[in-house]
């Protein structure tokens, strides 16, 4: 067991084989999947990697990085953060994608987005959502490039770069409490508003 949980891509491999033998006993009695189970799945596997390290970041790294020494930060700036936000950048593509694809599926997708009466709840989630995907991609990845020094920026432009990143993730995390209670209402059957 040792081998596999000491190996982070080993231990996947194993989540995966767990979860493809649970599929196939699951299927012995018929095919129960169709292509909105797999988005469904993928929404949420993405959803939970994108909205954990947006709480780590702002539950954890944010408040803990004033106590940390100085001569320790690098260890974060230049390899821990970088990875992180890699992870946090596509979970939240291929949670917005898996989303629209999840609603297309099931025949939502249009009433949603234009909020219908029927979708509504739904709909206010998935706008949520792509407000917050939007900030990842457009406002707190280039900020943290420059706050991180991926990229090359004046040493006074860092400072307010960190800060612009920090208050967008602050914005993800503000509409992710709602977000996910339009989801998960959605998914209970509460559809309209």
């Amino acid at each position: 067991m040792g081998k596999i949980l000491e190996s982070l891509q080993n231990t996947v491999i194993v989540g995966i084989i767990v979860m493809l033998a649970l599929m196939f006993l699951a299927m012995q009695g018929g095919n129960p999947y169709d292509l909105s189970f797999y988005a469904r799945y993928i929404h949420v596997l993405s959803g939970v990697m994108w909205i954990g390290l947006l709480w780590y970041f702002n539950f954890v790294q944010i408040p803990t990085m004033p106590e940390i020494p100085d001569e320790m930060k690098p260890a974060i700036g230049k390899h821990i953060a970088p990875r992180a936000l890699w992870w946090f950048r596509w979970g939240a593509m291929f949670t917005l994608i898996s989303g629209l694809f999840l609603a297309m599926f099931n025949g939502y997708l249009v009433e949603a987005l234009t909020l219908g009466s029927g979708a509504r709840l739904i709909g206010i989630g998935m706008w949520f959502a792509i407000i917050m995907w939007a900030n990842v991609w457009f406002v707190i990845w280039p900020n943290q490039k420059i706050a991180l020094g991926i990229v090359e920026a004046d040493a006074e432009a860092k400072p307010a770069a960190a800060r612009k990143a920090m208050l967008f993730s602050r914005t993800n995390t503000l509409l992710s409490i709602p977000m996910l209670y339009c989801m998960v209402s959605a998914q209970n059957g509460a559809m309209g508003l």
